[in-house]
Order: C-alpha cells, then structure tokens, then sequence
C-alpha cells in the first residue's frame, strides 16, 4: 500500500506517479551499460570519452590559495551575493580576456555554479504561459524550471548546415509574441561550435525588437582553438540593453566540485537575478570565491589547459576520421560531436543511443549520444591520462579498439 506522501508529489516532478515511471534516461542507461561491461570484462580497462568534466585538478596556485583563505576567521560567515573583491577580479577578468569593460557594483554577481544560476532565471521572469526558447542539443535546466513554473519551452535544433547555430527566423510569430528568454550556449555543449560577431549581431537586434532577455551560458568561453581570441557577447554593442553572460570557474580552471560562477550583463537584470537568489541561497563561501579571485587573476592557467585539449582533440579527429567519421575540429568546449554510424559491422543502428550502448557493451568505450537533431554521438577530451604519454596509451588503445569494427554512413 502506497504512503499518503505518495499523493502529496507536485505534478511537475510526476504527481501521484513519481517514482513508478518506467523511463530510463539516457545518462542511466550509460551507467547501466558501463556496469554490465565490467562485469562482462573483467580486468579490462573502459575508456571513458563520456565524461563532461575536468580530467585533472584545479591549479596549484589555487588550491594554496584556499589552504591560507579556510583558516581566515573572516571568511567564516555568509556571503550572500557575494564578496566585492570577487566582483572586482571578474571585472578585471572581462576587461582582460575579452576587452569588456563593466562596472563590478552594477553589472556582476557570483553564482554557485552556472546550474543554480541557470535554474533562477525562469523565476525572475517566467509566468504561466510565457516562452523562453532554446537550442538542442543543450543543457536543459532553464527549461526545466520554466515549465515547473508554468511556462512553455521552444526548441531550435542545432543543424550541422547551419554551423549549429539557432535560425532566429524560423521561430513562429506566436512563439516569438509570448518569448521572454532566448537562452543561447556558446561555445556550444555537445556541438563545440563557436558563434561569431555577425551572429551576435542578430541576436542583439532579435531581442530588441522582439523585447526578450538574451541568457548566454558561457561556460566553455576561454577554450576555443584554432588561434582563436575568446569571444563575449557583451563586446557586441547593445548588447548589455538585452542580456547576460554566466561564466563558469568550472571549464576554464579545473573548478567542477568548487561550484563558482559569476554573471555579468544589463544592470536590471542583475539586481532581479539578486533578488531570486536572496531567496534561494546564502552564497558560496568566502575562502572559494577568494580561490576564484586567483584563478580569474591568472588567465594564462587557462591556456596551459586549453592547449592540452586542443592537442588531445586534434588526435581524437585523426583517429575518428581513419574510420570514416567525419570528425572536425570544434571551435570551442572540449568535445567531438560526429554522426552516429547507421551500421556497425553490418549491424542496423537506428539510434546513437543504439550505438553507443553498443560501444560500450562490445569495446568498452563510453561516450554521450544525442538524438534531439539527428544521430550524433560526442566524444570528450577530459578522459583520465596521468600524462602525455598515458594520453598516447589511451588514444592508442582507442585506435586498436576501433580496427575490427566497420563503419557504414
């Protein structure tokens, strides 16, 4: 018999039902498919391309700094929306990476992570019935909370034709009448394209015109390839009239677990995103944002590791390519996004859920797939390697796990 809190369950997470449904998420059956493999092969190593973090820890330079900050009896206390002095370094950071020049009393506040930061926004503008739109493949989270708060998601799917960039175009006048927030990622999560001034450019001018709040996820912002400069979309004029940038510690500087963002934009916005997060949380502690001042102060900790990315995924491409991928280099992030095969060793794959369960189950290499525009299968740069030379050992071994399969496309 069933508990009355059983019946107690908001709707949003499933009501009555939550708990009983029968779906599995992707992200568990990867896990599922990962335990079935070790089990069936024992003893052998999975190489893990799945990952979307950070294979290595945060700079030295940065953990010293937290060692000296956790015993300073002042940072003990709340730090609610945050410390002035990390205000001030994202502004130097901004000014210094990107050439943008914003205000830290007016323009930035810390967040703790780029995920609650995301889930806040719906509140501070979403009522029953209003749409923010979003691109898919891409992190679901403002969406999410945007439906739990009654709202409506539109979805833009990132096609490879169109550079996986959003045609604003092609939104209907119905959706665009109800729109609040357009909620873009780049670099982008899975595809790893990077958007360019020209497309900025557009958004800025769809947002005036059409009076929605740009929301630009920028986690991935400092690694991008190719002798390319980081790109903000705050360096596009008018630009702070219609949005935000969150920025992320956790890409840039090996921060995951440290859980440490900061936003930055149009003064209104800011001060609404406060108020939601007053109510929300109490702000990361103080000795981590003065870990984070650090790691802002010190960009070039940042090329030390997007140099390592850029060298992993320029082989990662090689290796694909030999077996008939069509692997590019991404502009940004640290991930390959390439199109599922339609057969594997005369094997049917309908999916690229299908075909990275297979993956996993006959060669033991993890991977992410994704169906939401096309059959594509992401590959990640942050695998587990001690060194270049345990790097090789992988890549090799990823190349020999490879040989015996014949790819169809």
């Amino acid at each position: 018999m069933d508990s009355y809190i059983q019946n107690l369950f908001a709707e949003r997470i499933g009501g009555s039902k939550f708990g009983k449904e029968n779906v599995i998420y992707k992200f568990e059956k990867i896990k599922r498919a990962k335990r079935e493999a070790i089990k069936n092969h024992p003893g052998v190593e999975i190489l893990d391309f799945g990952v979307g973090e950070p294979d290595d820890m945060a700079d030295k330079l940065i953990r010293e700094r937290l060692k000296e900050e956790v015993d300073v009896w002042e940072n003990r206390g709340y730090a609610d929306n945050g410390i002035e002095e990390f205000k001030q370094a994202a502004a130097r950071y901004m000014k210094k990476v990107f050439n943008v020049n914003v205000n830290p009393e007016k323009h930035i506040l810390h967040g703790i992570g780029s995920k609650p930061v995301l889930a806040m926004f719906p509140s501070i503008f979403i009522n029953p019935g209003d749409v923010t739109i979003m691109t898919v493949p891409g992190y679901p989270v403002l969406g999410t909370h945007t439906k739990w708060l009654g709202g409506e998601v539109y979805n833009i799917q990132l096609k490879e034709e169109n550079n996986f960039l959003p045609k604003l175009d092609s939104i209907p006048q119905d959706i665009i009448k109800r729109a609040k927030i357009l909620v873009l990622n780049y670099p982008n999560n899975p595809t790893g394209a990077c958007a360019d001034e020209s497309f900025y450019k557009e958004v800025v001018a769809f947002a005036k015109e059409n009076n929605i709040v740009v929301v630009q996820d920028a986690a991935y912002s400092a690694l991008v390839y190719g002798g390319k400069k980081p790109l903000s979309f705050l360096s596009i004029p008018g630009a702070m009239d219609v949005g935000v940038e969150i920025h992320s510690l956790s890409k840039a500087y090996n921060m995951t677990g440290w859980r440490l963002a900061f936003v930055v934009g149009n003064e209104l916005i800011i001060k609404a995103y406060g108020t939601v997060k007053d109510n929300i949380d109490s702000g990361q502690f103080k000795a981590i944002q003065k870990s984070g001042i650090t790691a802002l102060d010190n960009p070039q900790i940042t090329e030390k590791i997007r140099e390592k990315y850029e060298r992993r995924l320029n082989k990662m491409v090689k290796i694909l390519n030999k077996k008939g991928f069509n692997a590019k280099m991404p502009g940004g992030t640290f991930y390959l996004y390439v199109k599922a095969p339609k057969k594997v060793n005369g094997i049917n794959i309908e999916s690229a859920e299908m075909f990275s369960e297979y993956m996993i189950k006959e060669k033991l290499i993890s991977t992410v797939p994704w169906d939401d525009a096309g059959s594509y299968i992401r590959f990640s740069a942050t695998f587990v390697a001690k060194n270049i030379e345990d790097e090789e050992r992988v890549l090799k071994e990823l190349e020999k796990r490879l040989e015996s399969l014949k790819f169809e496309f």
